[in-house]
């Protein structure tokens, strides 16, 4: 099967919700503890999450969501936009990650009066500001960076990753909701954690113990999730009690409710967290949905994970 260029899985006007995965290679246990070793890479978790929070600072990428396993990781983003940036805004949100060139060096000190000179700045503009939408970019950063890292501290070289990361469009607030609660709930459907709480290196562990974080926030703009995070905290805590108890299919009357109050079906809602697939679809959706995603992005839609009428 032939690989998809980027740009034509990633489409903005369709949504700007994309599920991540990154793999390391040969599936090797590259963060965590080998259970083959006994060499523990645990560190190096802190290592991504603090990576991924300093490049969703500079770009205009939100993160959802995210939970680093011991050989691969998943991101919920968000791409916002950077239209209403100055020039010198770009510019210092790519100096803050990257070295610029000498000229746009000068501009930043008002260095800059030619119009040839003004001319080509304003293209380096108009690249950085493009790249600081971009997911690919945005994983470029941080894989590039803790690759380096990691092969600093085992004295080697070589690929650290699979060659690209996997991304899925999320393409409504039902696949949204689905996707972030199937990478919260990671570590509790692997048996590595009895509770959120316990569920380590994930969004939910650190949204339930700080009160201020730099995630995007829920229900409280035009901007943040389109859902109040108490009722999601509700959601993740009910549906994790059924799938670490092994319940098979039991819903509470509560966890009804919360259900409902998410425009989500009980009597599908298990089915649907369960058939989430990382790998294999490109997008998650609706089938209507899914066929006009395919028919701009030049996809068969059948590659897409289906989700019933609600």
């Amino acid at each position: 099967m032939m690989t998809v260029a980027r740009k034509q899985q990633i489409c903005v006007n369709q949504t700007p919700y994309y599920h991540i995965i990154s793999r390391c290679v040969r599936q090797a246990f590259l963060f965590g503890k080998d259970p083959l070793t006994g060499d523990s890479y645990e560190h190096r978790r802190q290592w991504l999450v603090d990576r991924i929070k300093k490049t969703a600072s500079v770009f205009a990428i939100d993160v959802c969501s995210y939970a680093i396993m011991s050989n691969h990781f998943h991101l919920v983003l968000r791409i916002g936009d950077n239209a209403q940036w100055t020039d010198k805004q770009v510019l210092m949100a790519w100096l803050f990650l990257y070295s610029l060139p000498i000229l746009c060096q000068r501009y930043l000190q008002d260095d800059v009066s030619d119009e040839l000179e003004l001319k080509e700045v304003k293209q380096y503009v108009e690249l950085y500001r493009e790249r600081l939408c971009s997911i690919s970019w945005f994983m470029k950063t941080v894989n590039e960076y803790i690759a380096r890292k990691a092969n600093q501290e085992d004295e080697c070289t070589g690929h650290f990753w699979e060659s690209r990361f996997k991304s899925q469009a999320l393409l409504d607030e039902r696949a949204l909701l689905t996707c972030m609660a199937y990478v919260d709930l990671n570590p509790i459907r692997a048996g590595l954690a009895k509770s959120l709480r316990h569920s380590e290196f994930t969004s939910i562990k650190e949204r339930i113990e700080h009160k201020s974080t730099d995630l995007l926030g829920f229900g409280q703009g035009d901007h943040d999730l389109p859902f109040y995070l108490s009722s999601y905290l509700d959601l993740l805590d009910q549906t994790g009690r059924i799938i670490r108890d092994d319940n098979h299919g039991f819903i509470s009357v509560e966890m009804a409710s919360v259900l409902s109050d998410l425009h989500l079906n009980p009597d599908t809602w298990l089915d649907e967290l369960k058939a989430f697939k990382s790998f294999g679809f490109s997008a998650v959706g609706t089938v209507k949905q899914l066929q006009e995603y395919s028919a701009i992005t030049k996809k068969k839609w059948s590659v897409g994970l289906r989700l019933e009428p609600a």
